[in-house]
């Protein structure tokens, strides 16, 4: 068992899909599906889908529980859960053919109840001591945490995960922002693998205006080259940067270019997506099966690019086939 994947905001998604929508009108539509999702579930049905054992770990509670972990089944998952008392949230994508966007509606979480956070970590705890590092391929190696936790988590329960995990051996991976990122730095995660606009609006706000980013791409790189520089530094970790279909940024400290280069971007490959939501968590899930693999880091984030265009290509969320 080589990934132990974390998500503390479970949903389920709702893909529709419409010829063309019109404002202020009923629109209607019988292309449509639901899905499990939420980042980690995404990141753990593609790790499955490339052959990897993964178990996941979240919060589960209300009256779609049962549906959703019969999806999990479905699906192959190993699932792990501890009782939320909360509903799992909807997510909504509308994608709109005639004018090709896809927009994403997303429904903030209900607040888990107070003792949610001590029974997850007594579960997160229990799993970590029966899977251990092992040289045989059974024990864990890899933590991956996706995502934005649900309310009624304190600020330490991610900081506390990573800071077990790394005393016990794994390779972290995060696709976390805000405080649950900079609270976990001190711990030395291996990859931090954020979107751009996560990472500048946690470490350059500055570069962040009316939700979105400055318009000047060449000061934004200039400005994220030296914060992911010096984070790299300063906590030993390699940075990856996932920009939708723009180039992939990259820090390493070491470099491992030819000429040494230790910022650099990879380019993307140009596709006309079906549906972009999950392509960042199958970017995940790719580079993380690559790591384990044994590629280098420009290769594992090939390996990414190629797992996140796959999933773009399709309709359901979170897939490469």
């Amino acid at each position: 068992m080589s990934f132990f994947v974390i998500c503390l905001n479970p949903t389920l998604q709702k893909t529709l899909r419409f010829s063309s929508i019109i404002p202020d009108t009923v629109n209607r539509t019988g292309n449509h599906r639901l899905d499990i999702a939420g980042k980690g579930i995404c990141v753990t049905r593609v790790l499955t889908q490339l052959g990897r054992k993964a178990v996941h770990l979240t919060p589960l509670g209300g009256e779609m529980r049962s549906l959703f972990l019969s999806r999990c089944e479905q699906d192959s998952l190993s699932v792990e859960w501890v009782e939320s008392y909360s509903q799992i949230r909807f997510c909504y994508t509308l994608i709109n053919d005639s004018g090709s966007t896809i927009t994403e509606l997303v429904e903030e979480a209900e607040p888990v109840e107070a003792e949610t956070e001590l029974r997850l970590i007594e579960k997160f705890d229990s799993l970590l001591l029966k899977n251990p590092v092992s040289h045989d391929g059974t024990g864990f190696k890899h933590l991956v945490i996706s995502g934005t936790k649900a309310g009624g988590f304190s600020d330490k329960v991610i900081p506390d995960m990573v800071r077990k995990a790394k005393e016990k051996g794994l390779k972290i991976i995060l696709d976390v922002k805000g405080k649950d990122l900079t609270e976990s730095l001190q711990y030395g995660p291996d990859i931090v693998k954020p979107n751009l606009y996560e990472f500048a609006s946690t470490f350059a706000p500055d570069l962040v205006k009316n939700n979105e980013l400055i318009d000047d791409e060449s000061a934004v790189k200039k400005r994220i080259k030296d914060v992911a520089l010096s984070i790299c530094k300063k906590h030993s970790c390699r940075i990856v940067l996932t920009r939708g279909s723009g180039k992939v940024w990259a820090a390493n400290p070491l470099g491992l270019r030819a000429n040494g280069e230790n910022f650099f971007e990879i380019d993307v490959p140009a596709i006309k997506p079906a549906n972009t939501i999950g392509s960042g968590d199958a970017f995940t899930a790719g580079l993380a099966a690559a790591l384990e693999d044994g590629k280098d880091f420009v290769e594992a984030i090939d390996e990414g690019i190629r797992c996140g265009a796959l999933n773009a290509g399709l309709l359901r969320p979170g897939v490469i086939y």
